[in-house]
């Protein structure tokens, strides 16, 4: 059996691993930190929290006095529901909005390619404004209506341009061969290139999803009944302005120190969940990302 040799490493570069280990040790705690205190937070005794300084590494007792608030407001759920209606709704406009247009416009020959590619990516550097904007949803009659948080924003112009290189990608010989078989232009694009570009379709549903699950801005703007509040709404209230009075029942001794937990407890509730499903298609993310980044 022949023994390998260790090839002996320079005192520099062990300085060199040392001090990159430190330095991503400490990008790591930085980063993971923040979400720890929270986690800590809403389990710990509001008492015992309240009067709490400093750093805190674990929780203060264990208290789920604030999940149980949580879980019981209706406008938690309401909003739940609601948000997953616009996450799976609004990706699933979206991803199909996005799919047909990258596909035309990926496809060689195409007459009008150019001038549509450039009315495309025009919309990336100016556009009309707030105003305007809401004026024109008003008028298609979509305000305080679920559509209004769907239809306007289905198309992202980025993720169209890179689900178009992706698309670009797919050899040109697969689609003529389709078409000498007798396929169409959906079958092409939906048996041949879009399980091609598998990765960067799952990257396009993740940029999707996460930016539905999060969008709160067009829900203030467009929605006045309260029924149709997507979960980062309600959240932006309990956070910014402090409205827990109604998740605080009169069970619980000291409203106001509850309050304080209510409002971490309620940031794990809406995270949680969009970070489930991050690890599914982490595999696909860059190999996604790079496919859709080789041209232009």
């Amino acid at each position: 059996m022949v023994k390998r040799k260790k090839i002996k490493r320079s005192f520099g570069d062990v300085c060199f691993d040392t001090i990159n280990t430190v330095i991503l040790l400490f990008v790591v705690i930085v980063t993971i930190y923040p979400f720890l205190y929270v986690l800590f937070a809403s389990f710990s005794d509001p008492s015992r929290f309240a009067s709490h300084s400093g750093l805190l590494l674990r929780p203060l007792g264990f208290e789920t006095r604030a999940y149980k608030a949580v879980f019981e407001n209706q406008n938690i759920l309401t909003g739940y529901k609601n948000t997953l209606f616009y996450v799976v709704a609004g990706t699933a406009v979206s991803m199909l909005i996005t799919t047909l247009s990258a596909y035309v416009l990926s496809r060689r020959g195409y007459k009008l390619k150019g001038f549509l590619n450039f009315l495309a990516v025009f919309t990336m550097f100016f556009s009309g404004g707030l105003i305007p904007f809401y004026l024109q949803v008003n008028s298609l009659g979509l305000a305080d209506t679920r559509w209004a948080l769907i239809l306007p924003s289905a198309m992202t112009t980025y993720n169209m341009v890179v689900m178009r290189t992706a698309f670009s990608n797919v050899p040109v010989s697969l689609e003529e061969s389709a078409r000498i078989d007798g396929a169409q232009d959906f079958t092409i694009l939906f048996r041949i290139i879009m399980p091609l570009s598998l990765p960067t379709v799952a990257i396009m549903v993740l940029f999707y999803g996460v930016s539905k699950w999060n969008a709160w801005f067009y829900a203030m703007v467009f929605l006045r009944d309260r029924q149709l509040y997507p979960l980062q709404l309600i959240l932006r209230e309990i956070l910014v302005l402090s409205s827990t009075s109604d998740m605080v029942t009169d069970m619980y001794a000291n409203k106001d120190l509850l309050s304080e937990t209510i409002k971490y407890a309620t940031i794990i509730v809406a995270t949680v969940p969009i970070l489930m499903v991050y690890p599914f298609i982490q595999k696909y993310f860059v190999k996604g990302i790079m496919i859709g980044a080789v041209k232009g």
